[in-house]
């Protein structure tokens, strides 16, 4: 008899421990929960913020301007060659930007996520982005990179890991494209790492540039958004155009040190010709120093 009322008081006190922790459980802020799991939510509508870069990010960075980016030269070859009017061309008009400068331009942003229904697991986030409408995969399941031959798209294949609340995300097979939209260009061999942090109602985007084509040094640079539940985005249908009459062999581009267009950044701003070449000297506060001794140019004649 007392061996059966042990076993019984036993299993209550079992049955009430199980009781505890599933009220335990059931009142853990849905924010703990979420970390638990791996990193805070970012789904929803985000609306980009300018304070940063905005000149660069909406009007367009001044021909010839490439200072502090780490380009070697055979980026400022391939920028000095570069002219604007390319973009009138029939294959350039509704191409987007890839997935690593996409939050720099008009990004409207929305997140959103790939469950697997029967385990409850993340598979993916998604991303759409307002300007030429690209949409992104990045993949949460631990699936393996594919090799170095797959195919290179603007968006990449992109993988992300949780670092507390930081989402970390690796991309590769990337198109090439371009750090700046003024000719400085980013290779398909470029490995680009992202950081998304999410404090409340804003979102920092981190992005980590490793070019061993056209940079000496990685690149980084960051982007704000914040959440706007009210944000609808519009459709982007993007229709090709003759924009310019001309032959159809004709490429717009510059020969090597013949775009007298290179000299007008220096003189309109009074930066050192020298400093405006860029590289990856001009990243740093003590590079001031140097730009002291450097003569300015001449200020451009009045129209």
């Amino acid at each position: 008899m007392q061996r059966s009322n042990r076993m019984a008081t036993a299993g209550v006190t079992t049955a009430v421990a199980v009781l505890l922790v599933a009220i335990t459980l059931a009142v853990i802020p849905a924010r703990a929960q979420q970390t638990s799991s791996g990193g805070y939510d970012l789904t929803g509508e985000w609306a980009p913020r300018f304070h940063e870069d905005q000149p660069e990010r909406i009007p367009g960075p001044e021909i010839g301007d490439y200072l502090g980016i780490p380009i070697n030269e055979a980026a400022r070859l391939h920028a000095d060659s570069w002219d604007a009017s390319i973009l009138t061309l029939p294959e350039h008009q509704c191409k987007p930007h890839p997935s690593d400068y996409s939050p720099r331009g008009p990004a409207n942003l929305r997140i959103w996520k790939e469950i697997d229904t029967p385990s409850q697991q993340l598979i993916a986030y998604h991303t759409h982005i307002s300007w030429q409408a690209p949409e992104r995969t990045i993949w949460m399941d631990g699936r393996s990179r594919p090799p170095d031959y797959a195919a290179h798209t603007w968006q990449g294949f992109s993988t992300g890991t949780w670092d507390g609340d930081m989402l970390t995300i690796t991309t590769t097979h990337l198109k090439m494209g371009w750090i700046r939209r003024n000719g400085i260009p980013r290779s398909d061999k470029a490995t680009v790492t992202e950081h998304l942090v999410r404090h409340g109602d804003y979102l920092t985007w981190i992005v980590y540039i490793d070019d061993p084509v056209y940079l000496t040094e990685p690149f980084v640079r960051t982007t704000n958004f914040v959440l706007d539940p009210h944000q609808q985005i519009a459709p982007y249908p993007c229709q090709i155009v003759e924009e310019i009459d001309r032959p159809e062999t004709v490429v717009p581009h510059h020969l090597p040190g013949k775009n007298t267009f290179l000299l007008e950044f220096p003189a309109m701003f009074g930066v050192p010709a020298e400093a405006a070449r860029g590289g990856a000297e001009t990243m740093y506060p003590e590079y001031q120093l140097k730009l002291k001794t450097m003569p300015l140019p001449a200020k451009p004649a009045a129209r």
